[in-house]
């Protein structure tokens, strides 16, 4: 930084000091977690020498938090993909099954709204497409933070949900899938070529979740590209311009994504594995009758604590997706 010169590029400067403040910010963490667990060894040995109730439910109490914050610690320690520290644009699709699925896709929207507030995360909603009965036929979340992107592309890929419908007045039970497709969220320094030509634009009126965010005027855009098929949209904003970038925002990161597969579809870099919405393709399972599971199919991990984990407890899950990762000695 003390190099003449180093201010010429003002972005490549920034992005120099944010790197270096994130590899401050470990050292200390660090450090810090050091310190904590030299404290917690020096009241093992008073306990052993002297036990103290008062004492050792401070020690209990302390070592709780203290474990909590090294897992947390390893966890940032295993984001190193190129893109981990991104925001994260979140889509949910139902699969077969109208309401039944619809209504499951509303369900890990609220699942990953949970997550997102837990951690303190902005979650915007870009685009919302209510279903015909109930729940929802598409959404796109904006989940904003450090690290976003890096925990939730272990959420790429179908998820099944079996349970007895609340809209069969028979009581039977049913099983639905929804898709979930994570993206990273790409600044302007990532080069995407897009062509104009090959973009059609259209506007229509918002329409969001219990009638929220209805506009009287045309401001959603929706964008195809044509070239590939890809069809973004955001109603998130009330000026017709700010969506139209949103939308161009999310077309980018996903011909970006695309263009990744092609150099690099083996190692399924940045986009995971692209799975059909149905029988055999999930990456994870929610059972709620006849007992309460919810298991992922790539790590074995599972938890009888389903209300929780729709609740937003997704963090065991995303570690074991990561350490799981790491196993497969991805280059990456």
């Amino acid at each position: 930084m003390a190099e003449p010169g180093f201010w010429d590029d003002p972005q490549q400067a920034q992005k120099l000091i944010d790197a270096t403040n994130e590899m401050k910010k470990k050292v200390e963490e660090f450090q810090h977690l050091s310190d904590q667990v030299a404290d917690l060894d020096v009241a093992v040995e008073l306990l052993s020498e002297e036990p103290d109730p008062e004492m050792q439910a401070d020690f209990d109490q302390n070592f709780a938090r203290v474990q909590d914050a090294l897992r947390q610690y390893r966890l940032n320690l295993l984001l190193n993909q190129k893109y981990d520290h991104n925001n994260a644009i979140l889509e949910i699709h139902p699969g077969a099954g109208g309401t039944e699925s619809q209504d499951w896709g509303s369900m890990l929207m609220r699942m990953y709204t949970r997550w997102g507030e837990q951690h303190q995360f902005k979650v915007t909603v870009l685009d919302y497409q209510a279903g015909e009965v109930a729940g929802l036929s598409s959404a796109t979340l904006l989940i904003a933070g450090h690290n976003a992107y890096g925990y939730l592309r272990s959420e790429k890929g179908v998820h099944r949900l079996v349970r007895i419908s609340p809209f069969d007045s028979a009581g039977r039970r049913h099983t639905s899938f929804a898709s979930v497709d994570v993206l990273p969220e790409l600044d302007d320094s990532v080069d995407v070529d897009i062509n104009p030509a090959d973009l059609k634009v259209d506007v229509y009126r918002a329409s969001g979740a219990g009638g929220q965010h209805v506009n009287k005027t045309s401001s959603a855009v929706r964008i195809t590209h044509l070239p590939t098929g890809i069809v973004t949209q955001s109603q998130a904003q009330r000026s017709q311009l700010q969506n139209r970038q949103t939308a161009l925002a999310m077309l980018r990161a996903k011909l970006y994504e695309l263009e990744e597969e092609k150099k690099a579809k083996e190692k399924a870099a940045l986009e995971g594995v692209q799975l059909d919405i149905g029988w055999g393709s999930q990456i994870r399972s929610y059972v709620f009758h006849p007992y309460t599971m919810v298991k992922d199919h790539r790590t074995n991990y599972e938890t009888s604590q389903g209300q929780a984990v729709m609740d937003g407890d997704l963090d065991p899950f995303i570690d074991a997706y990561l350490q799981w990762q790491l196993s497969q000695k991805n280059p990456d």
